[in-house]
Formats: structure tokens, sequence, C-alpha cells
């Protein structure tokens, strides 16, 4: 299964959930989602199945960033942490 982005919006924020298997060809459109959507976007990863480094490095970046990660799975949480401690 490869990755998806739904995006979902309110009055009060959009969220963008993640969905399946996502690798450094979908950050591209991540990052155009992230863009067009302003400030008060979240990223929901109660979805994700599987995610490679470059996933992680921009996750981390987001979150340093403002951008909230709603349902981290505590192994991409970790894997998070263990990438900024070797920065």
């Amino acid at each position: 299964m490869t990755g998806k982005i739904e995006r979902q919006a309110d009055e009060h924020h959009t969220t963008l959930r993640l969905i399946g298997h996502l690798q450094a060809a979908h950050l591209e459109a991540l990052q155009a989602q992230l863009e067009s959507n302003g400030l008060r976007t979240v990223l929901d990863l109660d979805q994700v199945t599987l995610v490679d480094v470059e996933v992680v490095r921009f996750l981390g970046r987001c979150e340093k960033a403002g951008t909230e990660l709603l349902h981290c799975p505590p192994y991409i949480r970790e894997w998070i942490s263990r990438e900024q401690r070797q920065q």
C-alpha cells in the first residue's frame, strides 16, 4: 500500500490525515498541502503504517515549527526523538 493524504477542514484548523506507507516521494505533496493550508494545520498519523527516514526527519521539522502531530505512533515518536538527538 502506498501513502495517501486526506484533507479535512473546519473553522478551527485543517487536518491532514496521513494514511499508509509514506516515503520521501510524498514529501513534496505534503509540503505543498502544509503551505497552502496555513498555520493552523495539524497532521494526523493515526493510519500511518510505515515511514522512511526522510519522512521522520520531515515530521520532526514540522513539529519544531509548531505543527501538531496527532495520534503519532510510538515507533515514529521514538524515531523522531533519536533523529533530533543526532543533530
